[in-house]
């Protein structure tokens, strides 16, 4: 996943995504430690296939990613530690593609906001105080507690707008 706050949200064709994944997985290490909760091998795995691009995967994709690397976990179990991935703001659901991501910015308390490519399914997560604020300020207008400001927004990505049609995405 990347953020941005005004540069390009999407990665270049020739991204190096092993440095995002390496990074998140730091990331989600030092945060667990400092919570004093378990990031077991079992839920690093999982974390690590929802990072591994920066496109949304269903839970049973991770299932078969996962038993690529050994045996088949059950569904329950890649479903909870997704629960507990989520919990500690490592990986966000998204609702429009019944998917999860890896978290751009897993150490804030922030409301998520994707941009979905409906070429590539790329994601990129933003964050937009402006937009923040305006869902704050209209859910509190009709009497609305917002729990989880989670904003989808699907469109072209600029890699696609300039790719002609009949090349594949990726």
């Amino acid at each position: 996943m990347m953020t941005t706050h005004g540069t390009a949200a999407f990665p270049e064709p020739n991204h190096d995504h092993r440095h995002c994944v390496a990074a998140l997985l730091v990331a989600a290490e030092r945060l667990c430690a400092g919570r004093e909760v378990r990031l077991t091998a079992g839920r690093r795995r999982v974390l690590e296939v929802v990072a591994e691009s920066h496109s949304a995967i269903g839970a049973y994709h991770i299932i078969d990613r996962l038993a690529a690397w050994g045996r088949r976990p059950a569904p329950v179990t890649v479903y909870r530690a997704l629960d507990f991935l989520i919990g500690q703001g490592l990986v966000h659901r998204l609702a429009s593609l019944n998917a999860y991501v890896a978290c751009a910015r897993p150490s804030d308390d922030h409301g998520a906001q994707f941009l979905i490519c409906e070429r590539c399914r790329t994601v990129a997560e933003i964050s937009s105080k402006a937009v923040d604020h305006a869902l704050v300020a209209g859910a509190r207008a009709a009497g609305f507690r917002i729990a989880a400001p989670v904003v989808e927004v699907a469109g072209i990505c600029d890699n696609c707008r300039h790719r002609p049609d009949d090349v594949p995405a990726h």
